[in-house]
């Protein structure tokens, strides 16, 4: 699939639920939020089947997400499933890691479930290491619990971890080297995002938002200057840096503030309702749910694929006047 822009569709991001059991303040609203129905919400097979003609089209690469998808029972038999559809080479997923030392009925931890199942890699996100930080940020005390996800993680035997850290002013600046320090200990690459008006147009007060740029300098106050690595790519928008006299790579993904961020993007959004958004940054959704529930052919929703790539936006909104049309929990992270 290629969208009318050159981009080469290949990456597939699907939500299997809207829950999660934080409450992260770029992500939910402060008001009671309204959860979909379990009607409304697509079934696993609905969602393989989606992901099994993605395949015929050029879907290579399917990252799990939520809310947390971790909380949804089955979740760990549906990333199996994903991993063994012909044609996908990467599974991933997107999680707190908060559950993944979960035990399940047969002793291993979830963690362990997923890599025997076939998830390669493991997207952990990480804002604070500080406990008070943590819970203001998540309105959860799950720290611990994260810090034995990681673990757990690791024994586990993903691929590769990474951890994804939201700039928040006035509570990353002070964490910056202690995340980056943890990172190297773990063994995983860690990158800062900006924050985007997903959930709410708030979050980018002058009292929230942290650019990139910024904090990079920070940064570079106690490391030197960072050594650009255009060479080092993921799926992902993030700029790679090496850390001087280490061989530690550190990422930065700045929708706000880099001009390029949508230039070489790849990716579909499945959301765990059913609707198929070529990009996180518009408005534009399209009903796959009604389409898949009217009893259409594999052909028909391969055509339905192809109308929505050819309406891929050539990049996002977030810096217009932007107004959420959607909390980024319903969107999938």
């Amino acid at each position: 699939m290629e969208d009318p822009f050159g981009h080469h569709i290949s990456y597939l991001r699907v939500s299997i639920t809207d829950r999660c059991n934080e409450r992260c303040r770029y992500c939910m609203p402060d008001e009671e939020q309204q959860w979909f129905d379990r009607a409304e919400v697509l079934t696993y097979e609905e969602m393989l089947r989606v992901v099994r003609v993605g395949t015929r089209l050029g879907i290579r690469k399917v990252r799990i997400t939520g809310g947390e998808p971790l909380t949804r029972p089955g979740a760990v038999d549906f990333c199996a499933q994903v991993a063994a559809l012909p044609g996908i080479q990467d599974v991933g997923i997107s999680t707190n890691g908060t559950l993944l030392t979960k035990p399940l009925a047969d002793g291993r931890t979830t963690a362990e479930a997923l890599v025997q199942g076939g998830v390669r890699t493991a997207n952990i996100s990480l804002d604070s290491l500080d406990r008070a930080s943590y819970f203001s940020t998540t309105r959860r005390d799950l720290l611990p619990k994260l810090i034995a996800g990681v673990d757990a993680a690791r024994d586990a035997g993903f691929e590769s971890i990474k951890f994804n850290c939201v700039l928040i002013h006035h509570q990353t600046e002070r964490e910056l080297m202690n995340l980056i320090m943890f990172a190297r200990e773990k063994g995983a690459l860690i990158r800062f995002i900006e924050l985007m008006p997903v959930s709410t147009a708030e979050v980018l007060r002058e009292e929230s938002f942290l650019a990139c740029g910024q904090a990079k300098k920070l940064i570079e106050r106690e490391t030197g200057p960072l050594i650009a690595r255009p060479d080092f790519k993921t799926n992902g928008p993030a700029s790679y840096y090496q850390i001087p006299g280490t061989d530690q790579l550190i990422g930065f993904i700045g929708a706000m503030t880099n001009f390029h961020f949508c230039e070489t993007c790849n990716k579909l959004r499945l959301t765990c309702d059913g609707k198929l958004r070529p990009c996180l940054g518009s408005y534009l959704e399209f009903d796959l749910r009604e389409v898949l529930r009217s009893g259409c052919s594999d052909d028909e929703l391969a055509d339905f694929f192809l109308h929505v790539v050819a309406r891929k936006p050539k990049e996002h909104d977030f810096r217009g006047s932007y107004q959420p049309g959607r909390r980024m929990i319903a969107i999938g992270g």
